[in-house]
């Protein structure tokens, strides 16, 4: 599946922004997807997944309670609301795609990426 993401950009902190992967190419709705984010020097690092469905989803500890995931299988997109945005949420945001059912946390866990979209926090 080919993923292309949307929507980021320079904000300050406490504001919001609305990342948004649009997919292509395969069934969309067989896909558990996920988000992930590198910042500069360090690891790519899990963000967030959701299932299928939309009724399980994960999300690392760091922006737990701020950033929920979801999707809309009729427009093959998921999304990522970002809020109460801090400095640290810099970074290169990726989507990411695999068949099946479990909500995985590693970059291996994932077959298909997108090319990213800057996110920029300021202070």
């Amino acid at each position: 599946v080919q993923l292309v993401e949307s929507g980021g950009g320079s904000v300050q902190a406490g504001g919001s922004l609305r990342l948004a992967c649009a997919a292509s190419g395969r069934t969309f709705s067989n896909y558990v997807m996920a988000w992930f984010r590198q910042a500069p020097g360090k690891e790519r690092e899990f963000v967030a997944a959701i299932s299928w469905s939309g009724t399980r989803k994960s999300y690392a500890d760091s922006v737990k309670g701020r950033f929920p995931i979801s999707r809309d299988n009729a427009k093959n997109t998921v999304y990522l609301q970002m809020n109460s945005l801090k400095p640290e949420d810099t970074a290169v945001y990726y989507c990411a795609a695999r068949v099946g059912n479990a909500l995985g946390v590693r970059q291996s866990d994932y077959d298909d990426w997108g090319q990213g979209t800057q996110v920029t926090v300021s202070s």
